[in-house]
């Protein structure tokens, strides 16, 4: 009886925001005591909002670059061992990722160049890091040499609070409060709710263009500005529209392209935001925080529950979001507790390259049907995971699925 208590809870929790994003009347109006605030970094907010300082600190928006000269444990391998091209720690101004990759940025003058190794962190090995012209659409319009392209057009704007394109001074480095909460002084002088933005309480386009504009593939409307090509919404801060300084990757459906699978699902990562815009979750009123709390949980990605439980929070048995069965191993033909049966594994397929073969989590939230492995050549999840069977085959097991309609097969 508890554990529905607390699931009753839950789900209407998530529908009770996903109602209020829907209801919401869009980007909170700038008052004048928001337009005259100053950046002054989360320090700031650590008085009052303690526990969310704590937990923010321990996630990766807070250390997505670190100078090793602060934080000498931040480069994860033997520099030594470099076989790609060699660098020293004195080469190194700052470190990148800690995830996924590791990427080093040298400083020459005011600006950083990323040095041509990188560190594959889940595989611990180096790989070359140099971005071909027919990949990026930023490429050809910069020499090609890591040492002409710098971070401050290409990177720093998403990996900081106020960068200044003129002076690439920051308030900060990483994504702190104020890159989603925008400029705090008028509100640590005097905490109100009027006096900070707050994309939680904004409709949900523009509260999920608050992580639409780092997680997503683009470019600015006005390009080049003051004579560089940026690759980051140079402008754009919370509470304006997203719209009026970035515009979305184009993709043409059928075309298989450096950043999109032929059906328009992304395949390289970065791109959550392309994806998520395509679903029915985002046409509903679903935002990245219904799911993700980026000040920090003990669950995968910043997930406000586990990811076995995030989803049946909205999504169970009998219920009108569906699936419409009475179990869900009648809608996922596969045992409780098994890969088969986690919502992801169909739903979130991690198709999307981030270094070699390392994927991240499609965020359409559609199924990919085997069919459309042999029409458009992305991968399904069945087949990525029955790694031994053929399409034919996924495609005849979905067709003896009773509940499954025929016309979603194909």
């Amino acid at each position: 009886m508890r554990n529905c208590f607390l699931a009753m809870i839950l789900i209407f929790a998530v529908t009770s925001v996903v109602g209020a994003q829907a209801a919401a009347p869009g980007p909170q109006p700038q008052t004048q005591t928001q337009i005259t605030a100053r950046y002054v970094g989360s320090r700031a907010c650590q008085a009052c909002h303690a526990d969310i300082y704590a937990r923010w600190q321990k996630t990766p928006m807070a250390n997505v670059v670190r100078d090793p000269r602060e934080h000498p444990e931040a480069i994860i391998p033997d520099l030594a061992t470099n076989t790609v091209k060699k660098f020293t720690r004195d080469d190194v101004g700052l470190v990148y990722g800690s995830l996924w990759k590791q990427r080093y940025f040298t400083k020459v003058g005011d600006d950083y160049y990323p040095q041509p190794s990188q560190w594959d962190i889940m595989n611990h090995v180096w790989r070359a890091y140099f971005v071909p012209n027919e990949a990026d659409w930023w490429a050809p319009l910069y020499p090609p040499d890591n040492m002409k392209r710098p971070t401050s057009a290409l990177c720093d704007g998403c990996h900081s609070v106020n960068f200044n394109i003129r002076d690439h001074s920051v308030t900060e480095w990483n994504v702190g409060c104020e890159r989603c909460h925008g400029p705090g002084s008028e509100h640590v002088a005097s905490p109100a709710r009027a006096n900070i933005q707050n994309p939680a309480r904004m409709d949900y386009v523009h509260g999920t263009d608050t992580c639409i504009q780092c997680h997503s593939q683009g470019r600015p409307l006005s390009n080049p500005i003051e004579g560089k090509y940026y690759d980051w919404p140079v402008g754009f801060h919370v509470g304006l529209s997203l719209q009026d300084y970035w515009q979305l990757e184009e993709h043409t459906l059928g075309q298989t392209s450096f950043t999109d699978f032929a059906d328009g699902t992304a395949h390289k990562n970065r791109m959550q935001g392309n994806d998520f815009v395509q679903s029915v979750m985002y046409r509903r009123g679903v935002t990245c925080f219904s799911c993700h709390d980026v000040h920090g949980t003990a669950n995968y990605a910043e997930l406000r529950l586990p990811p076995a439980q995030i989803c049946l929070t909205c999504h169970g048995p009998g219920m009108p979001n569906g699936p419409r069965t009475a179990t869900l191993e009648e809608h996922t033909h596969h045992r409780a507790g098994t890969p088969g049966s986690e919502c992801v594994s169909c739903h979130m397929p991690a198709i999307e390259t981030t270094i070699a073969n390392v994927n991240v989590h499609a965020h359409t939230f559609a199924f990919i049907t085997p069919a459309e492995t042999e029409k458009y050549k992305i991968p399904n999840p069945c087949t990525s995971c029955h790694t031994d069977k053929t399409t034919a085959w996924a495609t005849d097991a979905l067709r003896h699925w009773p509940e499954r309609s025929p016309w979603r097969i194909e």
